[in-house]
């Protein structure tokens, strides 16, 4: 069998690298001229790092990430509505990490060309049209200036091409725009002090307006770190046109820091933290509804371009990780390409639909929505505002649909 892979993010990079493990031929295509480390940071969780552990990359994930300990969900006071460790200090067989998305895809990267040879990778190669029968699926790539540049033959297609997915538009072609929900997403990364224990994320505020905190890399010196922020704030109404995602998109300084103001963290002084960042970048926080289906004939959807999601609770680099680890195993196991794609979709789909719609109410994180509901101006004592049992259900039941509770984990491994 040999598969063609559209996209080189982290989602087709890892298709790649699981489809080899299995002897699947790959040969995987990627629109832009190279593949550059872009981004700033995510959190990678343990679900999914068991995926990346098994192809053989925790040594060099640990060489470039950190390792987070903890997790904190605050008001935008600052004051703890949950707290709870998190990787190998809650239970689980492998870390959960923090990590710069342009490294994450840079170590996935660099395993697939050392393991596929650097043939397997074209770049400059933008999908311009596709077709398939009962003997296979062709695809036909262009250059940026609209000239054919190559054409592969393979049997299947999978489409890791994200948000904006040539071969979902081809599919879907009423779809229309991704759904804004009329926020947009600051992001930047700045050397800083450590922070309680080096390794601990903040989450403070809710849905409305966010502050998000953690390291993703060592800093300049031990007592420093490479510190990952974000904030979220409404801009417009939802339903409105959404700006153009692009991870490179420079945001205007004066934005952020008037939003930066709504927050009072005791660990971090946030406002001299976005202050001390030279690079600022704006994204929308944009998802599409779910799809009736990914798969067909042979071609199918991957990643964002089978599912994209918020980016609350840690999760779209993680489900893409693990669509690929299904899609893998279910090719490999099947009589036909097609029924190994058929039976892919059946696995993930409901999974990844079900979390884009709990993302949308603020996944784990709708924990501090729910507690800023009921106390605006802070509170004296959080159990009083919302007793532990009901604060545990919102985010331990996320973690069950998502795949990431300790007990999943532990079977997968």
């Amino acid at each position: 069998m040999k598969a063609i892979v559209v996209g080189g993010g982290v989602g087709g990079l890892t298709t790649a690298l699981a489809l080899h493990a299995r002897g699947i031929a790959v040969e995987l295509y990627e629109q832009a001229e190279t593949i550059r480390e872009l981004g700033v940071g995510i959190n990678t969780l343990p679900h999914a790092i068991a995926e990346l552990a098994e192809l053989g990359l925790l040594d060099a994930l640990d060489a470039v990430a950190v390792r987070t300990s903890e997790l904190i969900y605050a008001n935008r006071f600052g004051q703890t509505v949950w707290r709870e460790p998190r990787g190998l200090g809650a239970g689980f067989p492998v870390p959960q990490f923090s990590i710069h998305r342009g490294r994450l895809q840079g170590v996935i990267h660099a395993a697939v060309l050392d393991r596929l040879g650097p043939g397997a990778v074209r770049t400059g190669c933008r999908l311009a049209d596709f077709a398939s029968d009962e003997g296979g699926v062709t695809a036909h790539f262009a250059g940026r200036d609209g000239r054919s540049v190559a054409t592969a033959h393979g049997d299947v297609l999978i489409a890791a091409d994200g948000i904006h997915s040539v071969v979902r538009t081809r599919l879907f072609p009423g779809e229309g725009a991704p759904r804004w929900n009329g926020r947009v997403l600051w992001r930047g990364a700045a050397d800083w002090p450590v922070f309680l224990d080096g390794c601990s994320m903040i989450v403070a505020g809710g849905m409305s307006a966010k502050l998000v905190v953690y390291p993703i890399a060592p800093g300049t010196a031990p007592d420093r770190r490479l510190t990952n922020w974000a904030i979220i704030a409404t801009v417009a109404e939802p339903g409105a046109p959404p700006p153009r995602e692009d991870w490179s998109r420079p945001a205007r300084r004066a934005d952020v820091e008037a939003a930066i103001g709504r927050f009072a963290l005791p660990d971090v002084d946030a406002p001299a933290l976005v202050a001390a960042t030279a690079e600022i970048f704006e994204y929308p926080m944009c998802d599409r509804d779910p799809l009736p289906r990914w798969s067909h004939g042979r071609v199918t959807l991957l990643g964002d371009a089978a599912h994209p999601m918020y980016p609350v609770g840690s999760n779209g680099a993680s489900q893409a990780i693990l669509d690929a680890r299904c899609l893998a195993d279910r090719l490999v196991a099947a009589e036909h390409p097609a029924a190994g794609l058929a039976a892919y979709e059946a696995e993930r789909l409901p999974l990844t639909a079900a979390i884009v719609q709990a993302n949308r109410a603020g996944g784990p994180e709708g924990v501090i929505d729910a507690v800023e509901a009921l106390a605006p101006d802070g509170f004296a004592d959080v159990d009083s505002v919302l007793p532990h049992p009901e604060r545990e259900a919102i985010v331990r039941g996320y973690a069950r649909r998502a795949g990431f509770a300790p007990e999943q984990v532990g079977r997968a491994a």
